[in-house]
């Protein structure tokens, strides 16, 4: 572990704003607790980042490849009509990438979900749910190591 990831603290929004998943080499896996979309969200564990051209060379290596397979798989396991992959930091501004699984009878459809609906908060069950789903994708796969419930 280096120096940037033991300095590492999520940012406050996030933390409120979503629930851990578990953690892949890089990255923290996040889920929004938003029950409109599937939306995700990767951070990586380095501390005081905003931009992905402030990691290595290696970490920005890294990043793609947990991004690239974290969406892949998100799209077949969610059926997706589109990914939607962003990272936009304007209100939060430590690096993380959104991950938003979108289908054509979504309702933001097909414009983006920023904003469309209120929040609608999981359940315990549907996170349950979901926490499985992404465990048994995710295991073993890049490193990830899921985040107890």
């Amino acid at each position: 572990m280096d120096e940037l990831e033991l300095e590492f603290e999520l940012h406050p929004q996030l933390a409120q704003d979503c629930i851990p998943l578990g953690d892949f080499a890089l990255c923290r896996l996040l889920l929004i607790n938003d029950a409109n979309y599937p939306w995700f969200v990767l951070v990586p564990r380095r501390a005081d980042v905003s931009e992905i051209y402030h990691l290595s060379s290696d970490d920005q290596l890294q990043l793609m490849r947990e991004s690239c397979f974290l969406a892949e798989n998100l799209a077949d396991a969610f059926a997706a009509r589109k990914m939607n992959v962003a990272s936009l930091g304007n209100m939060v501004p430590q690096l993380h990438l959104h991950h938003i699984v979108r289908f054509e009878k979504d309702p933001a459809w097909p414009g983006p979900v920023w904003g469309k609906l209120p929040a609608r908060s999981y359940t315990a069950e549907q996170v349950g749910d979901i926490r499985t789903k992404v465990q048994a994708l995710m295991s073993g796969e890049l490193d990830f190591v899921p985040q107890p419930a």
